[in-house]
Parts: structure tokens; C-alpha cells; sequence
């Protein structure tokens, strides 16, 4: 079978290895001129790495993972300590180490072992026909490409989406989650927090944060509460966070003074889509943040577009009514999970940004003293329901 996949991100690389490892015919089109990822890093929880251990990359992305053995929260502003805990209890519970990893070092894996001859950049999809017999894309400069399946992994402005919405009904619309997310690479420095510790500093709902990857560098992120639409100039540099951050804690200012504006710094604001429940359309179906475009506050945005290629690999492997039969099956899988994944972080959002500010005080207030407990609850609640805990061997 000949497959399209619209996106070569996160969910549309991983879903064309293991539909490729199925003996399909995969090809990939993106959009973009060159492969530059958006986000300098990201999160890799239990769920999504057993998904990248199952395509057979387990060696590859334990040596792009840091090495993130404890969790810290500390006082924004004083620099006091609030909690300390080791993540051991979520490999132990989970099966697996989660891993943070620079974002462009896991896209570059993916796309070499996809086959980067199969990668067609520079590629804007414009429209889509399925005659009942195959589907085909046009693209922007005219050419078209005719498949048995099209899989749309074409991010959160995603055209497929428009495409699968039933006639009739309006296209699910992004929503402002209400901050801003600075983000980049910087290399370790202790002085902030431990080379092996994921830390955060939180107060007046903002927070700073680095997350340790390989190369002897941090992940680092700031959150800023601000109206959507603010202007903001690269040459501006690390100015806005000079200010949003001034007097906190003498870690925050030696990672602000840490970055180069100019090598990785990052500016985004931070939208989701409210769940939905129609993926497939036909011989079409949406994968990744077309489907569930969702903030990043438990970190499960990649994962849950891995879970994804997970489950379409095994549904299009298991079911063989029909290509529409097979695509209605995969969208039964996720949407519920996908879309209660976004919510749970979407109010996790709400929690730590003080849009309530006695929600968020109270939370502060619950960080003292803990032993992490409730905190390894969540972060394991977010992962057990993955259907890829069901069990595979290797692909």
C-alpha cells in the first residue's frame, strides 16, 4: 500500500518508519525549506519512549536522553529550596527512563532512519480528493501525489483537520492558553541546578526551568502570563525576560545570563485546540497536533503524537476490512485518550499560572516539604493509559 504523510515532525517521522516496517510504500511532504524544528527540546516520558524503543531506536535515544534522576522546586524569588525528590519511582512503576532530548537531535534521527531520499521539503499541501479508491494531495507549485492513504501530521494549523471536519461544521480553533514560552539550549551550569536534576522555579505564576539532555547541556524554559499578540523583535533578545524576571533568585539570573540570544533562544505562545473526536475522513486521518494540539504543561505533546503512530502502525497491521476501516479504528484508540491529555494539561496550565490565584498559591503552598509523592502520582497517571502499554516487541 502507497502512503502520504503531510508533516515531517515528531509524528509524521516516526509514523512513516513504522508504517515503512509494515512494507508500505511511505513517503513524507513538508512544508518547510530545510529541517529546522521548531522548540529547542522536549520531553520524553515513559510512553513515548517505549514507542521509539518499539521502532527499534532504544540504543540511539538513550544517548540523546539527559540524564534527569531528581526533581526540584524552589522559591522564585528567595532561592530556597521547597522540595527534592528523586524520578526513580516513575522508571520503577513505568518501566522505562524518561528522557529529555534536544528537539533537532531526535528529528534528525527520526528522518535519517525514515530515509531522507523519502523526505520531500519545500512542499505546501493545498487540497485534497479521495475518490473512493485513492486520495490525492496537490501541492502548492501545481504537482500532485496519489496514494491509498493520507495521514495529516501537518502541525497545529493543520489544513487536513479542515479537511476531516464533517460539512457543515466549523473547524476546531486554536485557543490562547494565556502565556508566553521562552525556550532554548544553554550548556550545564551548577549554579543553577544540578547537571542530572530537573529543576523549577515558580512564583507570582511564572516559572524558570532547565531539564538536563545529552552534550552536557540544559533545556531551559520560561513562562511569562501576557496578552497573545505582543510585539516582539528578535533583537529584542533575552530583554522581556530581564524584566519579567527581575530580583528573583540568583540561579534565575545566571540562566538568563547564561543564554545566547542570538545561537538558541526560542519565543512562542502557547495555544490548544479543545478535544474533538472526528480524525477520519475517508481514506484520511490527522496524527499528532492536527488532532490534539495541546500546551505543554505535563509535557505529553510528543508522546501523545508517538502514541499515535503507535496505534495507527498496529491498526493499519491488524485490520484489513478496508483502508476507511482501518483509519475509523485507529481515530477509536486515541481520540478519547489524546483529548483527555490536552485537558489534564490545559488545567495543570491553569494551575501553575495563577489564572486562579488562590488555586495557585495553594499549590505553592503544597510544594514545602514534599516528598514528591503526589507529584510521581501525576506524572505516572499521565502514562499509564498509553496503548502502548499494552505490549509489543520490537517492530
Amino acid at each position: 500500500m502507497k502512503i502520504i504523510i503531510i508533516g515531517a515532525g515528531i509524528g509524521g517521522t516516526s509514523a512513516g518508519i513504522a508504517l515503512q516496517k509494515l512494507g508500505h510504500d511511505v513517503v513524507i511532504y513538508d512544508q518547510m525549506q530545510e529541517n529546522k524544528p521548531v522548540g529547542a527540546a522536549l520531553s520524553l516520558w515513559s510512553n513515548g519512549v517505549k514507542v521509539l524503543n518499539w521502532l527499534g531506536l532504544s540504543d540511539e535515544v538513550a544517548a540523546l536522553g539527559g540524564s534527569m534522576d531528581d526533581m526540584a522546586y524552589v522559591d522564585g524569588l528567595t532561592g530556597e529550596t521547597m522540595c527534592q525528590f528523586s524520578l526513580a519511582p516513575v522508571t520503577e512503576q513505568t518501566g522505562q527512563k524518561p528522557y529529555p532530548v534536544a528537539r533537532a537531535d531526535l528529528q534528525a534521527l527520526l528522518m535519517e532512519r525514515f530515509g531522507l531520499d523519502k523526505v520531500r521539503l519545500g512542499m505546501r499541501m493545498e487540497a485534497i480528493e479521495d475518490d473512493g479508491t485513492t486520495v490525492t494531495a496537490t501541492f502548492a507549485d501545481g504537482s500532485t501525489d496519489t496514494a491509498d492513504m493520507l495521514i495529516g501530521a501537518d502541525g497545529a494549523r493543520s489544513i487536513t483537520r479542515e479537511y476531516v471536519t464533517p460539512d457543515g461544521v466549523a473547524a476546531p480553533e486554536r485557543e490562547y492558553s494565556g502565556y508566553t514560552n521562552f525556550n532554548g539550549l544553554i550548556p550545564v551550569d551548577e549554579t543553577i541546578g544540578p547537571k542530572n536534576q530537573w529543576t523549577s522555579y515558580v512564583a507570582d505564576g511564572k516559572r524558570a526551568c532547565v531539564m538536563p539532555v545529552a552534550g552536557d547541556r540544559f533545556y531551559f524554559w520560561f513562562d511569562v502570563v501576557q496578552p497573545s499578540g505582543l510585539p516582539y523583535d528578535r533583537s529584542e533578545g533575552k530583554a522581556p525576560l530581564e524584566a519579567a524576571f527581575a530580583g528573583w533568585a540568583p540561579g534565575v539570573q545566571a540562566l538568563i545570563e547564561a543564554i545566547d540570544a542570538e545561537k538558541s533562544l526560542n519565543r512562542v505562545e502557547i495555544w490548544d485546540i479543545t478535544p474533538f473526536d472526528t480524525w477520519v475522513k475517508g481514506r484520511v486521518a490527522i496524527l499528532g497536533d492536527a488532532a490534539h494540539n495541546t500546551s505543554p504543561d505535563i509535557g505529553q505533546g510528543a508522546c501523545s503524537a508517538l502514541e499515535d503512530s503507535f496505534a495507527l502502525a498496529i491498526a493499519v497491521a491488524t485490520n484489513t476490512i478496508s483502508v476507511e476501516d482501518t483509519l475509523l479504528r485507529y481515530q477509536k484508540i486515541r481520540a478519547e485518550r489524546a483529548g483527555d491529555l490536552v485537558l489534564r494539561a490545559r488545567k495543570r496550565g491553569e494551575e501553575t499560572h495563577a489564572y486562579d490565584e488562590a488555586a495557585t498559591a495553594a499549590w505553592y503552598d503544597s510544594l514545602w516539604g514534599t516528598d514528591g509523592t503526589g507529584i510521581i502520582k501525576g506524572i505516572v497517571g499521565n502514562i499509564e493509559g498509553s496503548p502502548v502499554n499494552l505490549g509489543a516487541g520490537v517492530l
